[in-house]
């Protein structure tokens, strides 16, 4: 961002001390409670060069993801202004920054300065709730509830409260505290209860809340869809069978019937699915989006051809609605485009590239003509086709930013795919000028680089792409790992892997990168723990190539081998792990 834009957004920034009318009354900064306040209760505050200052050092501070200095700068402002805005500005990066201490501080500010703000309030309550003081807040809601005539509002709204606790454990001492004798047995209760103990991960609390409630209200489908939900993990059988009897007593519940279908396809119950799909169309024949559903789960079940049947039929029954004189054409033609997409996918699960295009061809949904087409470009791409390919994304013709972005990635994949990397680095070298802005392009320019060995230009790149998106997992994992698997700069690439980590703790790529780090380290035991689980997320080449190195550094050979093999029966060619059964004298079989 640079200094124009900074001084543009600080001036727009300026409505959060003030309005238009800030300039015509000046008053003292300090002591805040001498400042005057606007009839809608904000305070009249004069926009000094020093205040406007230091919003600009916290905004940018924002942009570079530095949220301590950010937290410190709104706290401060907030003291200085009485302008409960900033204050929750600082709450909110103080809580990104997980400082508990600033964000106790900075919710207590915001509550004082807005007092009949109720999200003021039940912020700071939580927040101190969170540091182990539950009995004022407990209190307070019991107070709440017990005054209350709507006794399910209050509650909902103690939930509210109580849902900003940082510790969501001490969250459910809370709410058994705060619930008053008289409303322990409704529904409602026992539903706050059942959410509140599976956030605290008391999965077996959850399911007898839930259970309880649904005994208050058998008919109740929000009962029921937490004695699912939370239930499958526990008792899975027992569970699926209640839900059954549920659905068979309540036919007209639609969305827990379909929730239940959903939960059977998730455990690969595709026959249970399919009956419970047959027993809704017998009770509503007019709902044809139940066959879509079936075809669905037929392609899930790998049934394509019972599936491209019940598509086409599909199709046949919503382009009759659509020649209709009914409102429901456009919703037709969604509905065409949707079974069409199906097919395409089957079409390519079974490698007939020629049927998936031909598909493509039949979708008309003008929204999805853009999308469809560089799916077309990828698919004749892959039928090794690459000048039609390349014809198809130059039909799409002058493009806005974004869309032209996806047009230059494409092609270079396909470049990529097609072992032309010269050509995919010149498409993106090209894109990366156009567009300097796109943090995707730089990305892939990087690793396209990093695929050649040219780490000189794969460093700047990715540090480009962090700045572009902190919050971009991947390019921290990237840059570290580059470092990681050359063994220079160690220290920076550990502070880049935990800052992936931080972000995405369960990525099996991430998890790699810092197992690798740890072996280049030489801490083997804290390197294999990250690699199993890495490897049983996502056991590929490279994975078992680290995998296998330090499990050989162990002294546990026999494993090493035999996990380099089996990943080599499973992923080959794989450089990497051909690499490292080479270096340690193991013959690929």
């Amino acid at each position: 961002m640079n200094l124009k834009s900074l001084l543009f957004r600080a001036v727009v920034l300026s409505t959060l001390v003030g309005s238009a009318s800030w300039a015509s009354e000046v008053v003292e900064l300090s002591p805040v409670e001498h400042v005057q306040l606007r009839s809608d209760g904000l305070p009249i505050v004069t926009l000094s060069p020093d205040i406007l200052y230091r919003i600009l050092v916290g905004e940018v501070a924002v942009q570079q993801g530095d949220y301590d200095t950010a937290s410190q700068t709104f706290l401060s402002l907030a003291r200085d202004t009485a302008d409960p805005r900033l204050a929750q500005r600082a709450f909110q990066f103080s809580m990104a920054d997980q400082n508990l201490g600033r964000g106790l501080q900075s919710a207590q500010a915001w509550s004082n300065l807005a007092p009949n703000d109720p999200e003021a309030k039940a912020t700071a309550l939580a927040l101190e709730a969170s540091t182990g003081n539950t009995s004022g807040l407990a209190q307070t809601l019991y107070h709440r509830i017990d005054a209350a005539q709507d006794k399910e509002q209050a509650i909902l709204q103690a939930m509210t409260i109580i849902s900003k606790m940082v510790d969501i454990r001490l969250a459910l001492d809370v709410l058994e505290n705060a619930l008053p004798p008289d409303v322990r047995h409704l529904v409602i209760s026992h539903l706050a209860l059942s959410d509140v103990a599976w956030m605290a991960r008391r999965p077996d609390r959850a399911l007898t809340e839930a259970r309880l409630a649904l005994v208050q209200d058998p008919s109740s489908e929000l009962a029921m869809q937490r004695v699912l939900e939370y239930g499958l993990a526990l008792d899975q059988d027992a569970v699926l069978a209640q839900a059954t009897l549920f659905v068979e007593a309540n036919p007209d519940l639609r969305d827990f019937a379909l929730l239940l279908v959903n939960r059977l396809v998730d455990l690969q119950y595709y026959d249970q699915a399919l009956e419970q799909i047959e027993q809704m169309q017998q009770r509503h024949p007019e709902d044809f989006d139940l066959q879509f559903t079936q075809a669905e789960i037929n392609i899930r079940a790998q049934r394509y051809d019972v599936a491209i049947a019940l598509l086409n039929d599909y199709i046949q029954v919503q382009s009759q609605r659509r020649q209709s004189l009914s409102d429901d054409r456009t919703l037709a033609l969604s509905s065409i485009s949707d079974a069409r997409l199906s097919l395409v996918q089957i079409a390519e699960k079974q490698n007939n590239l020629h049927e998936a295009i031909r598909q493509i061809d039949l979708i008309e949904e003008p929204a999805l003509l853009f999308q469809v087409k560089v799916h077309r470009a990828v698919l004749e791409a892959r039928l090794g086709d690459l000048p039609k390919a390349n014809r198809t994304l130059d039909s799409l013709g002058v493009l806005e930013r974004r869309d032209q972005a996806v047009v230059d990635l494409t092609r270079a994949a396909i470049y990529r795919e097609s072992g032309r990397s010269d050509e995919a680095i010149a498409v993106l070298e090209r894109a990366d000028k156009e567009l300097p802005d796109t943090p995707e392009i730089k990305y892939d320019l990087a690793m396209l680089y990093t695929a050649q060995g040219r780490y000189e230009a794969t460093v700047p790149l990715l540090r480009q792409v962090i700045e572009l998106q902190p919050g971009n997992a991947n390019a921290y994992n990237a840059l570290g790992y580059t470092f990681v698997d050359q063994n220079i700069h160690l220290d920076e690439a550990q502070g880049l892997l935990e800052q992936a980590l931080e972000l995405e703790p369960n990525n099996p790529y991430i998890l790699d990168s810092v197992g690798w780090y740890l072996y280049r380290i030489g801490d083997y035991q804290a390197a294999l723990e990250y690699l199993l689980r890495s490897y049983e997320l996502l056991p590929d080449g490279e994975v078992a190539a680290h995998l296998g190195e330090v499990l050989w550094m162990k002294g546990r050979q026999a494993e090493a081998i035999q996990i380099w093999q089996d990943a080599w029966q499973a992923d080959k060619p794989n450089y990497a792990l051909e690499r490292a059964m080479q270096r340690f004298g193991v013959a690929p079989e």
